[in-house]
């Protein structure tokens, strides 16, 4: 085993990771400059444009494969090539209460440029995965896996059990489960918006796949497990949503053309990710992974270089964005007024434009993630393996 086919390993991880970064700062882009053409969860299909419907299926596999990655690269931090095995546990911690620091604070104001309503999202649901992983990975790995599996197939089964406001349990399972308001009364509100079971499942099944990628496994193995696994999702995702036994709230059924019919074929809810949701994500997520192991091109770099700076890729493009949207406003002024309190709005006028801004940010971005990526592998500084 060569540390050549190691670093393939790592690159691999890195590009899928970048890969679903640029993906999400086209949907961020959307949420930005697209609000207007606001989509529920899960989407109507009678009312929401087939070119939305798949930008926003497209920003799907963000949060379920950088979930996924979160735990496999915790393996990997544990047990680094060629090294003793590192204590993980401290690690997971200190980072997911950054991660959680930061939601609350920069990551919030970024959203809305105001404090009115905190809003725990999907860096605070990889916080509390990763403190839940510091502690469930001093279980055996047989259990992890069990653990894993149950969680990610079963936490639908629970979506019977409900708790007022009032209830004693009602904000546990709020934070676990049920997406809502945790405060509604004071100076500030807050939602969890990401329900964080599901995706403690889905940081486990991460963690407990690392062994696929220690230098007992070759390439070969680990490109046809992974393919295996990626099929087997979908297959299982095919069986249950053609039938319509378990998972989804709304049923899949045929509509009057084929595209309309895919629509409703694919459409899954995501807070909290259904069992067909995450099949279909991590699924494919897995096919993608076999898929760049071999990965060599101007892209590719451009990915991994992205995937190799996640957060701060995450936190300057949310503030480009946001300094993006009141340059724009000012110089062209509001073109409708939104919302309740008819807010004055800036909406482009269709999902093309959108795409064309996300083209730029990226470009505009990749330079200084460059610059980032290599301090951070240049910095002897203990915080920065943190960022």
């Amino acid at each position: 085993m060569t540390n050549n086919t190691l670093n393939k390993r790592l690159v691999s991880i890195d590009i899928l990771r970048g890969l679903v970064i640029v993906i999400m700062l086209i949907d961020h882009a959307r949420e930005r400059f697209f609000l207007h053409h606001q989509v529920a969860d899960p989407m109507d299909i009678q009312t929401t444009d087939p070119t939305l419907f798949f930008t926003r299926l497209l920003a799907h596999f963000c949060a379920p494969i950088f979930i996924f990655l979160t735990g496999l690269s915790a393996f990997l931090y544990q047990n680094p090539f060629n090294q003793p095995q590192r204590a993980v546990q401290s690690f997971l911690l200190k980072r997911g209460a950054l991660l959680i620091l930061l939601e609350m604070t920069i990551i919030n104001f970024s959203w809305f440029a105001a404090y009115n309503t905190l809003y725990l999202q999907v860096m605070w649901a990889i916080g509390v995965s990763m403190i839940s992983l510091a502690v469930l990975s001093y279980l055996p790995r047989i259990w992890l896996i069990g653990l894993g599996i149950a969680i990610v197939f079963g936490h639908n089964a629970l979506s019977p059990v409900t708790f007022l406001p009032d209830e004693m349990g009602y904000t546990l399972w709020t934070i676990l489960h049920d997406r809502g308001y945790l405060l509604t009364d004071g100076f500030i509100k807050i939602k969890a918006s990401y329900p964080v079971l599901p995706w403690i499942g889905v940081i486990v099944l991460g963690y407990v796949s690392g062994p696929l990628f220690t230098k007992s496994v070759d390439v070969a193995t680990r490109q046809k497990t992974l393919i295996a696994g990626g099929i087997a999702c979908l297959i299982c995702l095919c069986i249950l949503r053609s039938l319509n036994v378990y998972g989804e709230v709304i049923d899949w059924q045929i509509q009057d053309t084929l595209v309309m019919s895919v629509m409703s074929f694919l459409n899954y809810t995501k807070y909290p990710p259904s069992l067909p949701f995450l099949l279909f994500t991590l699924g494919v997520g897995a096919l993608l992974l076999a898929y760049l192991e071999n990965a060599q091109s101007k892209v590719s770099e451009v990915l991994r270089t992205f995937g190799s700076v996640p957060l701060f890729f995450y936190i300057v493009h949310l503030y480009v964005l946001l300094l993006s949207y009141f340059v724009l406003f000012q110089i062209f002024g509001p073109t409708l007024h939104f919302g309740a309190n008819n807010t004055p709005y800036l909406a482009f006028p269709n999902i093309e434009l959108i795409w064309l801004t996300a083209a730029v940010l990226t470009g505009l971005l990749y330079k200084p993630c460059k610059a980032f990526a290599k301090f951070k592998h240049r910095s002897e500084l203990r915080w920065v393996k943190y960022l």
